[in-house]
């Protein structure tokens, strides 16, 4: 076996491309509600590329940072992120919208603690999964402690009304553990017990119904529930192949809502066509395998596991957007990585990409 140097340039690449990507898009499909709403069409520009240039600069330096020292910072960044979480229930210092509380309001800016806490369960898992390996075949002293603090971590995303983020680390925590070795039937076992849950959950939110019946027939009701997916297809489909130009999408004035969040893919789609879609799942495709090629290959099981989970992360967030935008799954307010307009997804998601590289720096290969 030998050692490769440097960081993994395709991984860098795309993160590079897919976020100045982004930044261009949302420009595109912000301005002119902006201009209506700020009396500034460069507002969502500024701010974007802003986040970009902060991310830039956190992923330039967390490259530079021997990943083995986030070992020391596990647990302190794991219970941090858990009080961030309590923080946005406090009156005066959490934000809320449309009902859900998920916000810390600081000064000119909105930070979302669920963005980071995804990425400190991983390195907490990460560590905690490498040091306690040997015990992951067993029930009560290797799986149920990850299962007790997923829930606790569940619970509280639930109670913010942030399903999307609750489910998407549920999910990343269950691959990671499966990938350690954990035994397939406990993972089935505790999905089968969550499943009357998450029914109940779903089944006593009027909204959440209205999300499932939109999913299943948005037709029923195209002026409310259905209208968000009806308008994605809409520019999905006036796209056609090579779509209308950059630019030149109408979706995006006013009928399709959430156009430069978590509905942006829609907007690529109307304005790039089909191919823009296909170009921009398969550079996702490629990032993910990518880093999953780093986890593999990694110097030693912390390295593998936090490669890894990144890796999940960011392709479990790609595919589940790109599924709702195009009505393969109910809405889920899951934004798309490096693409959406949002300062705590881009910046928390380049840190991790930059993690991620220094993982890279130390990968074996065979000779």
């Amino acid at each position: 076996m030998k050692r490769v140097e440097g960081f993994d340039i395709i991984v860098l690449v795309m993160a590079v491309i897919l976020t100045c990507f982004g930044v261009v898009m949302v420009y595109s499909a912000s301005s002119v509600m902006a201009a209506k709403k700020f009396h500034d069409g460069f507002y969502f520009l500024k701010r974007q590329s802003l986040f970009a240039l902060i991310g830039f600069i956190g992923m330039g330096i967390l490259m530079q940072i021997d990943y083995h020292v986030w070992k020391k910072w596990a647990v302190p960044l794991f219970f941090t992120c858990f009080f961030l979480l309590l923080l946005v229930f406090l009156p005066g210092i959490g934000g809320t919208a449309k009902g859900a509380s998920r916000w810390i309001r600081l000064p000119g800016f909105n930070f979302q603690p669920s963005e980071l806490a995804k990425v400190a369960l991983i390195i907490y898992m990460a560590y905690s999964l490498d040091k306690r390996q040997d015990k992951l075949k067993q029930f009560m002293s290797g799986f149920f402690p990850y299962l007790l603090i997923l829930g606790v971590f569940i619970v509280v995303l639930l109670c913010q009304h942030d399903m999307g983020a609750a489910m998407t680390m549920g999910a990343v925590a269950i691959v990671m553990l499966f990938a350690a070795g954990t035994r397939v039937q406990y993972i089935v076992g505790m999905l089968l017990v969550a499943l009357p849950g998450v029914c109940f959950l779903i089944f006593t939110k009027a909204y959440r119904m209205r999300r499932i019946t939109a999913f299943l027939d948005p037709w029923q009701d195209p002026t409310d529930a259905g209208f968000q997916i009806i308008q994605s297809w809409l520019a999905l489909g006036t796209g056609g192949v090579f779509g209308q130009g950059l630019g030149e999408g109408k979706q995006k004035l006013f009928y399709l809502p959430e156009a430069h969040t978590d509905f942006i893919l829609s907007v690529c789609g109307e304005e790039l066509g089909f191919i823009g879609v296909i170009v921009i799942a398969s550079m996702f495709l490629l990032l993910v395998q990518r880093s999953i090629r780093v986890a593999i290959a990694a110097e030693d099981n912390f390295g593998r596991f936090l490669a890894f989970g990144i890796a999940i992360l960011i392709g479990l967030e790609g595919f589940i957007n790109m599924a709702v935008v195009t009505g393969m799954l109910p809405t889920k307010g899951i934004a798309l990585p490096f693409v959406s307009y949002g300062g705590s997804s881009l910046i928390i998601t380049l840190c991790a990409v930059g993690i991620l590289l220094n993982v890279s720096t130390k990968m074996r290969v065979a000779a």
